[in-house]
């Protein structure tokens, strides 16, 4: 199929546009122009209704009819301008300015993950707001912008996850022009684009597609309401309209990647999986563009498939998401055992999650009282997302308070995720300590759905022992609390903390040791405290993360020299006596990063033994 052959409005020449809709239940299909009507033809071979039309430019406005039924809006529409209530309108991508003719993408050995929500980034809450914070994000040491949902969503404040037209940009965030727009800012600033999309359900407002064909199953349920149909009958055309949305991102607007939300909510038993297709027609989309091209997935199911290859039986998706070392060092600085945290052992499951990915790998889950997941030690590490912090662990929380982490913890869980071998993510305002909240917020019309959110989300959190108060998501206010303050960084301790992760975002990337996949990985664990020793070739590193609040001496083996990095030596052993020396390359306690509070007293070092006051973060670097 090629990009003149899709469904919805593709301009094919000056003036004049190609439609096709999939409606298999109707004997007759109207295209509603402003000024005109046109009848469609069928066309038996796709099951689809067809036709080109002249004098149709981008902009123009447009609906379909289904047997002289009410006006509906275009279930594959590339812009919404007037609401997800309104028609659709046609999108000419031809007229896209672009000047990123030499980019070719962002490999995953080298992508540092930034997730940030268009709406709340900025005081504008637009991409073209965004493009002015691209140079701040850049100097940090992101390399990949990574954008929750931009598709069209009711009202003007949302998530992103109860979008209904998978395809169209959200007009209250720019447009599609506004989006091209951003994608070729970061490009001109050697930063990729990751988009966010959603693919196993659709919102509860203003979705068209039920009234077109069976895109929906009651096979089974989503969280969110019943589930796409990628399996039943009829399915070839729910599947085709969106691995064609996914395409559009990449050709149409020069993204460099997808992270497809939940994919453990798409039920998919046939032997032809909708994901490995949709996958793969993402990564051939990308060759064709001469770009490097990746695939992100969340799932809570601990599903080595994922990221395994095709010959291997697997989806081939790049990366997925990993929850579990999320969950486990929040457990280790915190102590918080509530909801899905009953099920991690701090520090011991943060070890585990070092050396085996997840640390549900066939274990016995309290939370979901039965074994969960499968192993998944042949899949380079790097092919796992971790993090500290992200939308869905701060906002699933009952007024999106961002994690309880004082200053030092805050550094330490900062080393554990950029110096880890994983692939890394930070959440928009994480590197500055932003103080700023991130709840969940709708702005849904219906009176009905608004008070079923609040009355869901009050019983999901008190199912899960949470005793504060839930901020109600429908008052803008709730969504003001949110827009980030980047201008807290002129002061303490937030000077500090955003130094601080972009020396640890500096030394990953001069340092393949500390996260190449090929390097060889130990693991130690005592108590409270991890040392993860890493060796390729000729370089070692060796990471300490003493998560525990007491003061420790730590013996390193075998015994090497250490020294400071970029200050004065401390404690500093004759060179002779041992080869393969140790520089302290960071340190949580350095006074570079206390800020005003003081994160504590630097790691000494004394021969062969490292003196900590807890908790820390240490690197050595092999000199």
């Amino acid at each position: 199929m090629t990009e003149l052959m899709r469904l919805g409005a593709v301009p094919i020449g000056d003036e004049r546009a190609r439609f096709e809709v999939w409606a298999p239940n109707a004997s007759a299909v109207d295209l509603l122009l402003a000024d005109r009507t046109v009848i469609l033809g069928p066309d038996e071979r796709a099951g689809t209704w067809v036709g080109v039309v002249d004098g149709v430019v981008h902009g123009d406005r447009y609906r379909f009819r289904l047997d002289a039924g009410e006006p509906v809006a275009d279930p594959a529409s590339g812009w919404q301008p007037d609401g997800v209530h309104g028609p659709s309108a046609v999108v000419d991508h031809r007229r896209f300015t672009w000047t990123d003719e030499d980019w070719r993408g962002i490999e995953l050995a080298d992508t540092v993950l930034y997730e940030l929500h268009v709406g709340t980034f900025t005081p504008e809450g637009t991409f073209d707001g965004a493009i002015g914070q691209l140079d701040r994000l850049a100097r940090l040491g992101v390399t990949t912008i990574e954008l929750m949902p931009v598709n069209a969503f009711p009202g003007r404040r949302n998530w992103g996850y109860d979008g209904v037209f998978p395809s169209a940009v959200q007009e209250s965030y720019g447009g599609p022009e506004a989006l091209a727009r951003f994608v070729d800012a970061a490009h001109v600033r050697g930063l990729a684009v990751v988009l966010d999309v959603v693919y196993n359900h659709l919102g509860p407002e203003g979705s068209v597609h039920s009234r077109y064909g069976p895109y929906f199953t009651d096979a089974y349920q989503t969280p969110w309401g019943n589930g796409l149909n990628v399996a039943g009958a009829g399915s070839d055309h729910v599947r085709r309209t969106f691995i064609e949305s996914a395409t559009r991102w990449i050709t149409d607007f020069h993204v460099d990647g997808l992270r497809l939300d939940a994919i453990d909510q798409i039920y998919d038993p046939t032997a032809k999986r909708f994901l490995e297709d949709l996958i793969g027609a993402v990564r051939n989309a990308g060759r064709r563009g001469g770009r490097t091209v990746l695939t992100f997935v969340e799932s809570a199911a601990n599903n080595p498939e994922h990221v395994r290859p095709r010959s291997h039986g697997g989806i081939d998706a790049d990366a997925a998401w990993d929850d579990d070392v999320h969950h486990a060092l929040r457990v280790a600085l915190t102590g918080d055992t509530r909801g899905y945290y009953v099920d991690y052992q701090g520090a011991a499951d943060l070890a585990e999650a070092y050396v085996r990915r997840w640390v549900f790998t066939g274990r016995y889950s309290v939370y979901r009282e039965r074994h969960h997941g499968k192993p998944a030690d042949d899949v380079d590490r790097n092919h796992f997302v971790a993090f500290s912090s992200n939308h869905d662990h701060v906002g699933n929380t009952p007024n999106g308070t961002r994690p309880p982490f004082d200053h030092r913890q805050r550094l330490v869980a900062a080393a554990a995720v950029v110096l880890s071998p994983f692939t890394p993510l930070l959440f928009m305002g994480e590197e500055y300590g932003e103080t700023r909240p991130f709840p969940y917020f709708i702005d849904h019309s219906d009176p009905a759905l608004i008070e079923a959110v609040r009355e869901g989300r009050a019983q999901e959190f008190a199912r899960n022992e949470w005793s504060e108060p839930v901020a109600d998501p429908a008052d803008p206010a709730t969504f003001e609390a949110a827009i980030l303050d980047p201008s807290i960084t002129a002061i303490e301790p937030h000077r500090s903390i955003l130094a601080a992760y972009t020396e640890l975002l500096t030394l990953r990337r001069l340092h393949g040791v500390v996260h190449d996949p090929t390097a060889e990985q130990r693991v130690q664990r005592t108590g409270d405290t991890i040392v993860v020793e890493r060796r390729l070739g000729d370089d070692r590193s060796v990471l300490i993360l003493h998560l525990g609040d007491g003061p420790l001496d730590l013996e390193i083996e075998p015994i090497p020299i250490l020294t400071t990095v970029g200050s004065a030596e401390r404690n500093q052993v004759s060179e002779e006596a041992v080869p393969g020396r140790l520089d302290v390359a960071f340190d949580v306690g350095d006074e570079r990063w206390s800020g005003a509070t003081g994160a504590g007293a630097p790691a000494v070092i004394d021969g062969t033994v490292v003196h900590l006051e807890g908790p820390t973060a240490v690197l050595l670097i092999s000199a």
